[in-house]
């Protein structure tokens, strides 16, 4: 039951008996050395909790005294939340739920004023984190029994949103209102939460929640500020654009700020042929790799007729003025879209900033290595499209953890100014970060497919600068995680059915097909069977442990795929009933060194909803060599990759199993390990069939998280133990 009401801070003793987790993770960690290299540090900060290892410390001990605490549960296609015996859950706020105490709440019919969304919960909640807050409403990383929540709203199911639809006439929008409901519900809600009877709840009357949107003002910051290609009527000199979009996973900072991550951006915007004989070869070039030709997502630009802030018209990126530059139109305007955007939620009047240094892409996340006092920061980041690729960003400036308190200016200090590199994974093992660089790895004016200018250029089209560095087009880079006690990132490889036997490699090494990918009879399939049809989770070590190490070690920590298939080309991390999986998405590392994956699957759906699974995750090198006999029809192709340990059912289990047709995404912790925040997008999505009505709730898929004749809705749950304890593993 959902519980938005005010309530009354904790008591002092309310958790004075549960022991911060720090200390019951130093109360387990054996007496034995620090890993060589730059992990060993006297006390090193790592994703802006203090982790207190001493000399006495093993960053690996935890890990391997980590013990699943929970039975594997059965896979589902039931409309609700199936989770392990011992747990329990509660919807913490979900699409519309007012962020105001003045608010009124939602109706949940269409009927809801669409200006209200700048004081309610938006749609399709995704990537988040939990900052801890004291007493005198500041960052506290430690604080576990109040904190500011940001959620993403990546998308949203328009048809739920309004009375009867959307309504769309000859590719047009005919109600400016309905657009304006749609537009608000994107972006980022900043909520705080505070613990209650053991779980938590939302604070509406506090005065840090707040919501992020399409129309918030932000400042274009780093190497590409003030480029011509980011001129628009907007901001003739480049440096300010308005809101954020398709705001998928995320990240965080040292310091205490959140990071969202502008993901499939690129369909929201307007392009026709026509605009095409307006523009240079290189321009062309460059929306065509970055997909900027159709008709824009939702139809925003069509409204007609448009304001005089052109808040439809800016969806138009296409050259209507006369201009030479775009300064009396938006013809530039998808170049300010698809970047890394900083926010400081303890700071509501302040500008979010869009970290330009991060490069501009299919933004999945952005997920901060090892935080080391006098080495660089880094951030660890994916494309999220298939044959894209790995990135990770390095600061020029080193860590001063003097500066865990100076909010966005740490930001403008760490993240204007760094090294760009993409990743190339060799056949035998190893791989190499290319840094995408003006004038080196074979990014200058001379490159065949788009002359650059300059390294403004370079990062507005990191995609081109990757194509021509050679790095490695992997199988859909989704969500990224690094292991809190060795360094090791670990990033999702959702899926690819466009990957081909002439077209696989050693970091993607499987083409195969699977004769149940697709429709189940319940909801939309979204692949065709073929290629890389389940995905994988590929994992990397960088040399000598250091953070801004140009070579790595990796390997593939988990090849999903259904328990009953071929073991010796798709089921090769040999799971079982109890954890297998399809189209790993989301993950998270827990502070004790339980990974955390979550799926959107598009494979799997006649076995099982979307889930929750937990692993305890080894390290890089487990495992060894594989060859892969691949076949596609009448052809084979044998394939050398590098595998993981097999999957244990003492390490890898399925822990919870989400509602029909949806996507279980998101994950943050609280500071003590005793609570566990996930998103369930879009449950019962699929509303293009032919026996769907708006006004016939049987004909819905989804009913989750009302019940009933409800329309569905997106949603954060907060999970607990009902002891109190760890949620997931125990340290033994």
């Amino acid at each position: 039951m959902r519980d938005l009401s005010s309530t009354t801070a904790p008591a002092a003793d309310d958790t004075a008996a549960s022991p911060d987790f720090d200390s019951v993770l130093a109360a387990r960690l054996s007496r034995r050395s620090l890993l060589k290299g730059s992990l060993a540090t006297a006390a090193t900060t790592y994703l802006g909790s203090s982790l207190s290892l001493s000399a006495s410390g093993d960053v690996q001990a935890a890990a391997r005294a980590l013990k699943l605490n929970f039975q594997a549960i059965p896979k589902s296609i039931d409309d609700k939340i199936a989770i392990a015996n011992g747990y329990q859950w509660r919807v913490l706020v979900a699409t519309g739920d007012p962020l105001a105490s003045d608010v009124p709440a939602y109706a949940n019919d269409g009927s809801d004023e669409a200006g209200s969304f700048t004081r309610r919960a938006g749609d399709h909640h995704d990537g988040m984190h939990f900052f801890g807050m004291s007493q005198s409403a500041r960052w506290d990383a430690q604080r576990a029994e109040r904190g500011l929540l940001c959620i993403n709203h990546e998308a949203v199911t328009a048809a739920f949103l309004h009375p009867q639809g959307e309504t769309v006439a000859d590719g047009k929008r005919i109600s400016e209102d309905e657009v304006m409901k749609e537009m608000l519900a994107h972006g980022v809600s900043i909520v705080e939460v505070r613990r209650h009877q053991g779980s938590y709840v939302t604070q509406q009357d506090s005065p840090l929640n707040r919501r992020i949107t399409p129309f918030t003002d932000m400042e274009l910051t780093g190497p590409a500020a003030r480029s011509p290609q980011l001129i628009t009527k907007y901001s003739i000199t480049g440096t300010r654009t308005r809101g954020t979009i398709a705001n998928c996973a995320n990240g965080h900072t040292p310091w205490g700020t959140y990071l969202t991550c502008e993901e499939n951006w690129a369909g929201f915007f307007k392009r026709g042929e026509s605009d095409n004989a307006k523009r240079s070869a290189k321009e062309l070039a460059a929306l065509r790799r970055y997909g900027i030709e159709g008709k824009g997502k939702h139809f925003w630009a069509s409204v007609q007729p448009d304001t005089a802030d052109q808040r439809f018209g800016r969806w138009h990126a296409a050259v209507t003025g006369t201009s030479n530059n775009g300064s009396d139109d938006y013809r530039n305007v998808a170049n300010t879209f698809g970047w890394v955007v900083e926010i400081d939620p303890f700071s509501p009047t302040a500008s979010p900033k869009k970290r330009t240094a991060l490069g501009r892409f299919a933004h999945e996340g952005a997920w901060p290595g090892p935080v080391i006092p006098g080495q660089p920061l880094v951030w660890y980041m994916g494309c999220d499209a298939r044959n894209e690729y790995i990135y990770k960003y390095v600061s020029t400036a080193v860590w001063d953890p003097s500066d865990a308190k100076r909010g966005l200016a740490a930001g403008d200090k760490y993240l204007n100014e760094g090294k760009l590199y993409a990743a190339r994974f060799n056949a035998d093992g190893t791989g190499d970060w290319l840094e995408l660089k003006f004038g080196l790895n074979n990014i200058d004016v001379n490159y065949a497919n788009y002359a650059f200018s300059d390294q403004a250029d370079v990062l507005i089209h990191a995609r081109l600068a990757a194509d021509a560095a050679g790095a490695t087009r992997m199988d859909r880079p989704e969500w990224g995680a690094v292991n809190p006690h060795n360094g090791e990132v670990y990033m999702t490889l959702t899926y690819n059915p466009s990957r081909t036997l002439d077209q696989i490699d050693a970091a993607n090494p499987r083409v195969y097909n699977d004769t149940h990918a697709g429709d189940s009879g319940k909801t939309k399939g979204k692949g065709n069977g073929k290629g890389n049809v389940n995905g994988h989770i590929i994992r990397w070590a960088e040399q000598d442990g250091r953070v801004a190490a140009t070579k790595f070690q990796w390997d593939v920590f988990l090849f999903a795929a259904r328990c009953s298939a071929d073991p010796q080309h798709i089921n090769l991390s040999g799971l079982t009933a109890d954890n297998d999986f399809s189209s790993p998405d989301g993950l998270w590392f827990a502070r004790s060194g339980l990974l955390w994956i979550e799926t959107d699957d598009h494979a799997y759906r006649d076995a099982s909803n979307c889930m929750l699974l937990a692993a305890i995750p080894g390290k890089v090198g487990d495992g060894g060599a594989r060859t892969i006999v691949n076949r596609e029809e009448d052809k084979e192709r044998p394939m050398t990759t590098h595998i993981g340990k097999a999957a244990e059912a003492s390490s890898l289990r399925r822990f919870l199993v989400g509602p029909v047709d949806c996507e279980i995404t998101g994950l943050a912790e609280s500071p003590d390990g005793r609570a566990l925040f996930i998103n369930v997008q879009h449950p019962g999505e699929t509303t293009n069939g032919k026996e769907f009505n708006i006004a016939d709730p049987a004909s819905y898929l989804s009913h989750w998280p009302d019940g009933e004749k409800a329309r569905p809705r997106s949603a954060t749950i907060v999970i607990t133990r009902k002891d109190g304890g760890l949620i997931g593993a125990d340290l033994v």
